[in-house]
């Protein structure tokens, strides 16, 4: 790594460390067997369980701090742990442990004329650096992932939630060192200093194989213009649910009213709902009085003004805004068409929904949404891996490239090809 002048060198020697360190046991995860990462995991949520009380008390001083800052409360909930959370923790890992196992499995198998067979084979990526922002679930997802997929994790996260992820790394670690694989093989970025972000994303001296990003818009961006190696984008999270004209309006209730308030502070949360001008007069007045109900400020359009007097006028930003709070923009649109040029506009692909009883609008706005998930009839905040059945996510990509919807053991993977022959040699 190259001396930046600017960096305080006790924080570069630190990253340099981390960077070696972890290549070291990205070598060792790649030949690990899948008995040893299981058992890490399944140790790792003991661990988790019989350390609740310690990682909620180092919560408490993370919460504590970001109260006295005047943190939002959206921001607080993503930060906040409880019993029942930390044991969510703990069984994703077991979930994580209970999938199989990715690394070997042979994705294509062919021969040619000439007798050579040709595999392609799942195989890691070798090193993952996570830098992520306030939820401290992410250092236990994003280590069990990486490491389910034999990879070696760098984890760095926020300093909001920093007492809360040193506690769970440290169950992390336990899980390791119980299985007998390296402990370098997740490691936590002690150092709060932020010049930490900068140095991993030149790479630490090519330790470093790709950075996956997980935190708000500003977050990602720097990510994005400093990387030198390869990024999974988690960009914001402007998810829209577009109610048709041939919505049930029972089952449109329920859908939107949880995909904006269950948690309003998740990247899989509504920021705004769609209505088609042409659905039957009280499907927009009973939507919107549903939200207002339930504690949403509303923003709306002429036409959700006039539903309900609660609703505040839309300004111009309110749509294509991660509001991450309990503020919900409405606007009415003339049809699928108008809804899906809408979501083109000013959504960020990650996750949109329709609610309609009618296939043919189903199926060209799953068809023409180009998101990284499209959904009929489902609440947008089914957006997480463990909902997709991945044990737990690490983020919901949003690109195009290798990664897109929600990062789980696969997308942490690579492929190569093993090539066997019989002595084939080719001609001149």
């Amino acid at each position: 790594m190259q001396k930046t002048p600017n960096i305080d060198k006790n924080t570069e020697a630190l990253m340099r460390g981390v960077g070696t360190a972890a290549r070291g046991a990205a070598h060792a995860l790649a030949l690990a067997p899948r008995e040893a990462k299981d058992r890490a995991l399944i140790e790792a949520a003991k661990a988790l369980r019989r350390d609740t009380a310690g990682i909620l008390e180092a919560n408490a001083r993370d919460v504590e701090a970001a109260r006295a800052a005047g943190r939002p409360e959206s921001f607080v909930d993503r930060l906040a742990l409880t019993d029942a959370r930390v044991d969510a923790i703990a069984k994703g890992l077991e979930e994580i442990a209970a999938l199989a196992d990715p690394v070997g499995a042979v994705l294509a198998d062919w021969t040619r004329p000439n007798g050579l067979r040709i595999q392609r084979v799942r195989v890691p990526i070798g090193v993952i650096g996570i830098i992520y922002e306030s939820r401290p679930n992410v250092t236990a997802d994003a280590g069990a992932l990486s490491l389910k997929a034999g990879n070696a994790a760098i984890l760095r996260g926020g300093s909001e939630s920093h007492h809360s992820s040193t506690a769970i790394h440290a169950c992390l670690v336990e899980g390791l060192e119980a299985a007998g694989l390296p402990a370098a093989a997740i490691q936590y970025v002690t150092t709060t200093d932020r010049d930490a972000v900068g140095l991993m994303l030149t790479g630490l001296d090519g330790a470093v194989d790709v950075i996956v990003p997980r935190g708000g818009r500003s977050l990602v961006e720097r990510v994005q213009t400093e990387a030198r190696v390869p990024v999974f984008a988690h960009l914001e999270g402007i998810c829209h649910t577009y109610v048709d004209a041939k919505a049930d309006l029972g089952m449109a209730e329920s859908v939107v009213l949880n995909a904006k308030m269950r948690r309003t502070g998740v990247c899989g949360a509504t920021e705004c709902l769609l209505v088609d001008r042409n659905a039957p007069g009280e499907v927009l007045p009973t939507l919107v009085k549903d939200l207002l109900d339930a504690g949403a400020e509303v923003r709306g359009d002429a036409a959700a003004v006039a539903a309900d007097p609660r609703v505040k006028p839309a300004e111009a930003d309110d749509y294509g805004h991660e509001f991450l709070d309990a503020i919900l923009a409405v606007k009415t649109v003339d049809g699928v068409g108008d809804a899906i040029a809408h979501i083109a506009k000013y959504g960020s692909q990650h996750t949109d929904a329709i609610i309609t009883e009618d296939p043919a609008a189903a199926e060209r706005f799953l068809a023409e949404v180009d998101s990284a998930i499209v959904m009929w009839n489902a609440s947008t905040q089914f957006a997480d891996g463990g909902e997709f059945g991945f044990g737990a996510e690490i983020g919901i990509a949003t690109g195009k490239m290798h990664a897109r919807g929600p990062v789980g053991v696969e997308q942490l993977t690579s492929f190569k090809y093993q090539v066997r022959g019989s002595g084939q040699t080719r001609p001149g």
